[in-house]
């Protein structure tokens, strides 16, 4: 860990968010986080509650002076997205982040950083932890398994808290106020499918793509970036029509919230179509690079000898299953027609699984409009179906409905445009946010999200830029200083 991190301005909150950063914290895999959470506040003799889920809960009082301001809750997820380069030597589940400090950005060494949401829980903690920093009374909701299905806001019962506005501290961009946002489902199709020996005279490769710029399957699902499942099923299509391609596995992504940067897949090739196979390899490289060149420029594509697998999918299966990943939606489905640039309705083809006998695909679907973001979810089943797959939905999440005429947008929005001389940008967003979810326990709450620049997010290039961090720290605090009367 560099030391330097925790003597950055603000130095309240860069000291708690090494010290977060210490501790493994991935999704579903919050026992110690939750703990440390939970003996953080204990050890401020503030009121601490863990629920059956692992969301902790802290309440503190009102300074001297703000007793009769309304109560704000303060939320952030405590669980972070796990990535790391192929070549990073990495056990997330097992140590702390490495960070590092390049110009005015904190970033991490060849993984994720963890700012998405940790600077947001730091923030909190840091609010928790102060003497003198003035503040209507706080309730301090952090949760659980946000990245992988929002769990811990399901779970999260009605009446723990009083608050009556929440400020939700989970934004990428600090010129952002983010008042709504999309909903989400898992679309899971699994089978089984024959093997088949590999005949003598076959040459055994492993196809590998990798170097996908990746990122957030929500907030970056616009920018075109490649699929590398997509991308993966291009190439062994072309393969399997002209050279007589025989896939043994095929295993590509890994999280459902994050677009793949990677794929690799165990082939066999006919000993005579291996110099063919080369070639258009090599031709088809050259054409996705160029097709990339802007969103991916660290695209690479390679094909290396190795030994020849003795089974593979059996021809009628390997031709379905690459027509029906073919034939899977990816991307934007479709813009909103009522707010300007937001994403309505997409989907991440996240993964690609198929070895020894069984295959899984995994997708996650997002929508503003619960109907059409069903449409898709079952486009995407009849896809899947067509092939003999079992499909199933999952982690499904409402969207958070925008209202730019509650107090607390009105507040922050003309509280901006006084800090800061310009508008902020009010808007609705692709990514999942808990506010939907913890308001249907909570109707009537006034919510909003903001929160300092974050780069990258949910891939190893995710960094946090440390002047924003100050702008939304200072923005946070003034905020609470004008929250009104009850």
């Amino acid at each position: 860990m560099n030391n330097t991190i925790k003597n950055l301005e603000p130095n309240i909150l860069w000291e708690q968010f090494e010290n977060l950063n210490a501790v493994p914290r991935p999704s579903k895999k919050e026992e110690r986080v939750t703990a440390f959470a939970r003996r953080f506040g204990e050890s401020l003799g503030l009121p601490t509650i863990v629920d059956e889920a692992g969301n902790v809960l802290i309440k503190k009082k009102a300074t001297l002076g703000m007793e009769d301001r309304l109560t704000v809750a303060l939320q952030g997820h405590l669980d972070m997205v796990h990535q790391k380069n192929a070549g990073t030597d990495f056990d997330f589940e097992t140590a702390g982040i490495n960070m590092l400090i390049e110009g005015d950005w904190v970033k991490a060494k060849g993984t994720t950083l963890g700012a998405d949401n940790g600077i947001g829980v730091a923030a909190i903690m840091a609010l928790l932890a102060s003497k003198d920093i003035p503040h209507p009374p706080l309730e301090a909701l952090f949760t659980v398994d946000e990245e992988t299905g929002m769990t811990g806001a399901k779970a999260l019962k009605g009446g723990l808290m009083k608050a009556t506005v929440m400020l939700n501290l989970d934004t990428e961009d600090d010129t952002e106020l983010t008042i709504g946002c999309a909903g989400g489902v898992d679309v899971t199709a699994s089978g089984t499918y024959e093997e088949v020996a590999v005949p003598a005279g076959y040459e055994g490769f492993t196809l590998m793509i990798k170097g996908l710029t990746g990122g957030h399957s929500g907030m970056d699902i616009h920018l075109g970036r490649g699929n590398a499942n997509k991308l993966m099923n291009r190439l062994l299509y072309g393969g399997s029509k002209n050279f007589g391609l025989m896939a043994s596995t095929i295993h590509g992504g890994s999280l459902r919230n994050a677009i793949p940067r990677e794929s690799l897949a165990a082939v066999a090739i006919p000993a005579g179509k291996v110099a063919d196979f080369k070639n258009f390899i090599q031709e088809n490289g050259a054409v996705l690079k160029a097709e990339y060149q802007t969103t991916d420029p660290g695209l690479a594509i390679t094909l290396e000898p190795a030994g020849c697998p003795a089974k593979a999918f059996s021809k009628a299966f390997q031709k379905n299953f690459l027509r029906a990943v073919y034939a899977c939606p990816n991307g934007i489905y479709r813009m909103s027609p009522d707010i300007a640039d937001l994403v309505q309705t997409s989907n991440n083809l996240a993964r690609v699984l198929a070895e020894n006998g069984k295959y899984e695909i995994q997708c996650l679907t997002r929508g503003s409009v619960d109907s059409e973001k069903a449409d898709l979810a079952r486009a995407i089943k009849s896809t899947f179906m067509l092939i003999g797959a079992e499909v199933g939905y999952g982690s499904e999440y409402p969207g958070w409905r925008p209202n730019p005429a509650s107090g607390i947008v009105k507040l922050m929005s003309n509280l901006y445009r006084e800090m800061f001389g310009h508008e902020p940008h009010v808007n609705a967003c692709h990514a999942g946010l808990e506010c939907g979810i913890i308001g249907t326990n909570y109707p009537g709450m006034e919510m909003i999200s903001f929160g300092p620049n974050i780069r990258g997010a949910h891939s190893p290039d995710e960094k946090v830029q440390i002047s924003s961090v100050q702008k939304f720290w200072g923005f946070l605090l003034e905020t609470l200083k004008r929250v009104p009367a009850s």
